[in-house]
């Protein structure tokens, strides 16, 4: 897929694909979005996103370097600048490359310590765009990334479900005397997106910080077809948190992933935050690629039942909006 064919219904989405820490100014970064190889790097203004192919001979961009504000390719020297049009081929110094001379540009943007990508042309506002988040916790950690062998909707879904705490989190977030999922109900927000408004669920260390025990009280939120949010909040004096679920559809059947950690918890450290969301997604992990197929299948194949109306809400949705990398 290139940025100036038809858009594909996946990159009208604004999708993260690296840590804004990553990229260097002085040289360019490699990553992978929707099964399309891209070099991100940095002009001296600002950060830029072309697909990863030199337009000349093929060459990986993010294999060159940046030189004087424009990226190098590697291969003959050919730099192109921030709107992706050739400026200087050494071969032939005074040649004045015509505008067809270009590398397909992305559109790019910074949000919650990740950068984020989407096809030129591509909506810039909600729901598509990076989600503000604006009325969460103000301290925020960015946990990852995690290299996952399977789709991304397998991540998001799971990340969506209650009904495993109990089995795969047991002594964390569930316990096998409180297997039974409760009645809930599924409600879509103003841009049609599917979500559980109030959600409890019995939990013997539901957060880094859970001293025991309690009742939390869960609200999930689909923000995209590869990213959710649950915010929870404890009995008493806990502290409200939220994780958000960042994952970036690299091929059909494989995505990175991070978390967002958002806590009004301002004395525990650090350290202490991530490990308890790395040990929760290593739970999760090898189930999840054990799953098959590593699609998600939106159109049969898997039974369900009372408990997964979350599931079948996010698969519909995503059937409603032609999404078609990485499900089946």
């Amino acid at each position: 897929m290139q940025a100036n064919d038809a858009i594909a219904p996946e990159a009208h989405w604004w999708l993260p694909v690296a840590a804004v820490g990553e990229l260097a100014t002085d040289r360019p970064l490699g990553v992978t979005l929707l099964g399309q190889p891209l070099a991100l790097w940095h002009d001296g203004a600002e950060a830029r996103a072309f697909t990863d192919r030199c337009p000349h001979r093929g060459a990986r961009l993010s294999l060159g370097r940046v030189h004087d504000g424009q990226l190098e390719c590697p291969y003959h020297g050919w730099r192109f600048g921030a709107d992706g049009r050739c400026r200087h081929v050494p071969a032939l110094p005074d040649f004045v490359p015509p505008t067809g001379h270009r590398a397909v540009a992305w559109a790019l943007r910074e949000a919650h310590g990740l950068w984020w990508v989407a096809a030129a042309g591509a909506p810039a506002e909600a729901p598509h765009a990076p989600p503000l988040l604006s009325d969460l916790p103000s301290r925020r950690l960015l946990c990852g990334p995690y290299d996952v062998a399977t789709s991304a909707p397998r991540v998001v879904e799971n990340f969506l479900d209650t009904a495993h705490f109990g089995l795969v989190h047991e002594g964390w977030l569930g316990a096998r005397d409180h297997l039974q999922v409760p009645g809930y109900e599924v409600i879509a927000d103003a841009h049609g997106r599917p979500g559980v408004p109030d959600y409890r669920a019995w939990q013997p260390q539901g957060s880094a910080a859970a001293a025991g025990g309690a009742w939390v009280d869960y609200r999930y939120q689909l923000l995209s077809p590869y990213t959710a949010l649950l915010t929870k909040k404890g009995v008493g004096d806990a502290p409200q948190e939220a994780y958000a679920l960042w994952t970036c559809p690299t091929e059909p059947e494989a995505c990175r992933v991070w978390f967002t950690i958002f806590t009004s918890d301002d004395a525990l450290p650090d350290g202490d935050l991530l490990a308890f969301q790395d040990t929760i997604f290593r739970q999760d992990r090898p189930v999840l690629e054990s799953q098959r197929p590593r699609r998600l299948p939106v159109s049969g194949g898997e039974l369900h039942c009372a408990a997964d109306r979350l599931s079948a809400a996010y698969r519909r949705w995503l059937q409603g909006q032609r999404i078609t990398f990485g499900v089946c």
